[in-house]
């Protein structure tokens, strides 16, 4: 039988599922994000139901939606070691899930995490491919230590001995289909790519091609580890406990006058502004939190709102308030108290103040320092001499220097998030936010960017 894989991305997180067609009319899906849908509607399309929910590991990065797609008849599959706490078929090393002419093998993968599986898929004894979950991506594997430090060198070992003891002895032509890729924080090394085979990994992936053994794989996959956020320490426990099942009762965000959101930010609500970041310049509610409404939204709110309080939205028009619920449950923001109903004008119109931080061009800085809040392999690969570096994500809890400052990233929505930021605690006198990146100075000036 021919073997039907379709993988289905969340670009935000930087993660794949994959739909796998069984054939007999049934599905399985492998490491579903927390909404159900997107697999429930390529399932339908192919009028296939799905019937198994596969997780190679306990997920950091987002909320799986393994007990969502259980609740409407699928069996959970998962490592018997990874500590579930809702029901399941607990599969360890060696033991084989028939599929009804395929076959999925467990192999024991541990590193990334410590009881994590890839799933070797075989029709009749020909191998199809494996599910690397993040035992190997493209490029790269994934991060080894969301532990803490005591244990990241004992898990990079085991991810060397996952790699060289099973998987790097499947067929060369065996495709490889992982779960973390470009643009995820679970992501170690990596390519703009998703998917690859055997082969190509042991040629190309600079964790791999050329290096003597573990000792040389250690050393370069612990020099690779970036900063991560902090929702990835308390995710796995939300993932094991079971996360909420929502059904077909999906929340939609209550809309509330200037007065009842007044009460709500009174009570506590963290507020939060998705608006495109001109909006958000032209004028905001003072103190608000400027995260643009994007595929990166989910990561950003995860890295830098606490989950215990409730959240107050301003939104703009035709902005996907679906789109939003559907990216806060994703990584398990529950707590969604709100948006502001008119949104700023009808804030104005209540007679309340706004505020505004401008947008900027390097010719037009007038002495301002330059604050690039990227992340380090960013600012490594090329920076404006003489600008101050913090990752948005340590912002917070960084000293920042007086005077006026001009904060820039990429392309400026990370900008205008730092910017809104550190006017919560200096105002926003003296800040701006580039709209240009670094590449974008060096053109106008002629001059070439510092590098790490």
């Amino acid at each position: 039988m021919s073997v039907d894989v379709v993988p289905i991305a969340e670009e935000g997180l930087g993660n794949s599922a994959y739909l796998i067609g069984l054939g007999d009319g049934r599905a399985a899906v492998v490491d579903p994000g927390r909404d159900p849908r997107p697999y429930q509607a390529e399932a339908a399309r192919r009028r296939l139901r799905v019937a198994y929910a596969i997780e190679t590991h306990t997920h950091a990065d987002f909320v799986s939606g393994a007990r969502e797609l259980a609740a409407c008849g699928a069996e959970v599959v998962a490592a018997a070691g990874a500590g579930l706490a809702f029901p399941h078929r607990g599969l360890r090393d060696g033991d084989e899930l028939d599929l009804g002419g395929l076959r999925l093998t467990a192999l024991a993968t541990p590193g990334h995490t410590p009881a994590h599986l890839s799933y070797l898929l075989s029709d009749g004894d020909r191998p199809a491919g494996v599910f690397t979950g993040g035992a190997l991506i493209v490029g790269g594997v994934a991060r080894t230590d969301l532990l803490g430090p005591d244990r990241t060198e004992e898990l990079t070992r085991a991810a060397y001995r996952s790699l060289a003891g099973r998987l790097l002895a499947l067929p060369d032509d065996t495709p490889v289909w992982p779960t973390h890729g470009p643009g995820s924080f679970c992501s170690a090394g990596g390519t703009g790519r998703r998917t690859s085979t055997i082969g190509q990994e042991k040629a190309a992936n600079p964790l791999l091609a050329g290096v003597a053994g573990e000792e040389e794989f250690t050393a370069r996959l612990l020099a690779s580890l970036g900063s991560y956020p902090g929702y990835f320490l308390r995710l796995p426990a939300c993932n094991r406990a079971g996360p909420a099942v929502y059904g077909d009762g999906w929340p939609a965000l209550p809309a509330l006058g200037p007065a009842a959101f007044r009460r709500l930010l009174a009570g506590g609500a963290e507020l939060i502004d998705v608006r495109p970041i001109g909006q958000f310049a032209a004028g905001h509610l003072p103190g608000a939190l400027s995260i643009e409404l994007r595929p990166q939204f989910q990561s950003w709110l995860g890295w830098l709102v606490s989950p215990d309080r409730p959240l107050a939205f301003v939104a703009g028009p035709g902005q996907d308030r679906a789109e939003l619920v559907r990216q806060c449950l994703n990584v398990g923001y529950e707590h969604l108290g709100g948006e502001l109903a008119g949104g700023v004008r009808a804030w104005q119109e209540a007679g309340l103040d706004v505020e505004r931080i401008p947008l900027a061009r390097f010719g037009a800085l007038d002495g301002a320092a330059i604050l690039d809040v990227r992340q380090q392999a960013e600012w490594d690969a090329g920076h404006v001499p003489g600008a101050i570096h913090i990752e948005l994500g340590s912002l917070p809890r960084a000293e920042i220097p007086a005077g006026p400052l001009a904060v820039m990233c990429a392309h400026g929505q990370r900008s205008m998030t730092g910017a809104s930021l550190l006017a919560r605690s200096r105002g926003t006198a003296g800040l701006s936010v580039l709209t240009e990146d670094a590449d974008a100075w060096s053109r106008q000036t002629g001059k070439e960017l510092a590098r790490a």
